[in-house]
C-alpha cells in the first residue's frame, strides 16, 4: 500500500486531536483502509495503492484498481457543502459533458455521484493526465478562452438553485470578521488592518457600481491553471468544487496577472477564443481588481477556518505569522490603488 507523508500525518492523528463535532473528526482521520472500503462499495476491487492528490479543502486520492485503469476519489469536507449543492455541482459538470466540453465529469453509479459509506460522504472522477498550460503562449490562451466561452453558453442556459453567488459579504465581510472574532491579526496590526479592509471592500463596492447591472451566470469558480490539465492541444477542465454564480469575468481574471500590457495582451488572447462560443460584457472588466481583492481577503480566511486541520500548518507555514499580515496589508494597498485605476481595456 502505497501512500505519501500527507496520509501518514493524516492517520496519524488521534481523535483526542480533534474538534467536537463527530462526523468531522472522522474525517479527519481518514485513512487508507477507510479509502478502500468506500471505493469497493461501488463495485470496484483496489490493488492497494493510493496516492493523496494536491487538496486541502477535501481529501482526494488516485485509487490504482485491479485490471482497470486508476480512479479519483473525492472525500467531501463536512458541514461545507449540503448534499443538494453537491449534487448541482455534478449536475452542471455531466451538463457541460454531455455538451462534449472537456471536464472531468463524475461517474454515475447506479443513478448517483454522490455516495456514502460509515460517515464519508464521496464521489468517484476518472484520472486524467496532463500538463499545466503555458499561459505566455497566445494560441493556448486562445484555445482556453474557447472552451470558457463554451462552459459560460451552457452556464446561461440555467441557472442554480443552491449554490450561492459570489458576494461581498461572504468574500470580505464575514472574512475579515471571522479573523478578528478569532484572534488571527496580531494586536499591533489590528486598527491598520481594519481600517484597509474597510477602505477595501468601499474600492469594491465602487467597482461593482461602475460595471453596473451585470449578468449572473453558472460558473467554475476557482478557474486557474492549477485546475487545468493540457493533453493533446485541449485544456481539460477540473474540480468544479467551487461552483458559483456570478459575473463570467470571475473565470478569466486569474489567467491574468503581471504589469498592466502583460495583462492586456493576455486578455485579448483569452477573449479572441472566448467570443467565439459567448458573448462578453466588457463593463465586467471593472470587476477584475475587484474580485481579487475578495479573492485575497477570502483566502486568508479560508486557511484561518481550517487551522485546526492538521494537514494546514505544515502546507502554510507563513500562515499567522508577523510577516503574513504584514504582507497582506502591502497587497491590500497595492489593490486599492488598483482599483482607483481605469479597467483593462479591450477591442473587439
Amino acid at each position: 500500500m502505497i501512500f505519501n507523508q500527507a496520509d501518514q500525518h493524516h492517520s496519524a492523528v488521534t481523535i483526542m486531536d480533534m474538534p467536537e463535532n463527530e462526523e468531522l473528526q472522522s474525517y479527519l482521520n481518514l485513512n487508507p483502509e477507510k479509502i478502500l472500503d468506500a471505493v469497493e462499495t461501488k463495485g470496484f476491487y483496489c490493488d492497494g495503492t493510493i496516492y493523496a492528490l494536491n487538496s486541502y479543502e477535501n481529501r482526494v486520492y488516485q485509487v490504482g484498481i485491479d485490471d482497470g485503469s486508476p480512479l479519483v476519489a473525492k472525500f467531501y469536507r463536512p458541514g461545507r457543502w449540503s448534499d443538494a449543492q453537491i449534487r448541482e455541482e455534478h449536475r452542471f459538470t455531466l451538463e457541460l459533458a454531455e455538451h462534449e466540453i472537456p471536464v472531468i465529469a463524475p461517474l454515475v453509479h447506479e443513478g448517483e455521484t454522490l455516495h456514502n459509506h460509515a460517515s464519508f460522504r464521496f464521489t468517484l472522477y476518472p484520472r486524467q493526465g496532463g500538463r499545466p498550460p503555458e499561459l505566455d503562449s497566445p494560441d493556448q490562451l486562445k484555445q482556453l478562452g474557447r472552451y470558457i466561452g463554451r462552459i459560460h453558453a451552457v452556464g446561461r442556459s440555467g441557472a442554480f438553485s443552491c449554490r450561492p453567488e459570489i458576494s461581498i459579504k461572504d468574500f470580505a465581510e464575514d472574512s475579515v470578521s471571522f479573523l478578528l472574532a478569532n484572534g488571527f491579526i496580531p494586536d499591533e496590526l489590528r486598527e491598520p488592518y481594519t481600517s484597509l479592509c474597510s477602505i477595501a471592500i468601499e474600492r469594491v463596492r465602487q467597482c461593482y457600481a461602475r460595471a453596473g447591472e451585470i449578468v449572473s451566470i453558472r460558473l467554475h469558480g476557482d478557474c486557474h491553471h492549477g485546475n487545468i490539465l493540457w493533453r493533446d492541444e485541449t485544456p481539460f477542465i477540473l474540480d468544479f468544487d467551487d461552483a458559483r454564480k456570478g459575473p463570467a469575468i470571475q473565470d478569466l481574471w486569474m489567467f491574468l496577472s503581471g504589469d498592466r500590457p502583460y495583462m492586456t495582451a493576455r486578455l485579448a488572447d483569452l477573449l479572441e477564443g472566448y467570443i467565439e462560443f459567448c458573448e462578453f460584457d466588457p463593463r465586467e472588466l471593472h470587476l477584475v481588481e475587484a474580485l481579487r481583492t475578495l479573492r485575497m481577503m477570502y483566502f486568508a480566511a479560508w486557511i484561518a477556518r481550517r487551522w485546526d486541520d492538521p494537514a494546514f500548518p505544515p502546507a502554510f507555514p507563513y500562515f499567522n505569522t508577523q510577516h503574513f499580515w504584514q504582507d497582506q496589508i502591502l497587497s491590500l494597498r497595492e489593490q486599492v490603488a488598483l482599483m482607483d485605476e481605469g479597467p483593462l481595456e479591450w477591442f473587439k
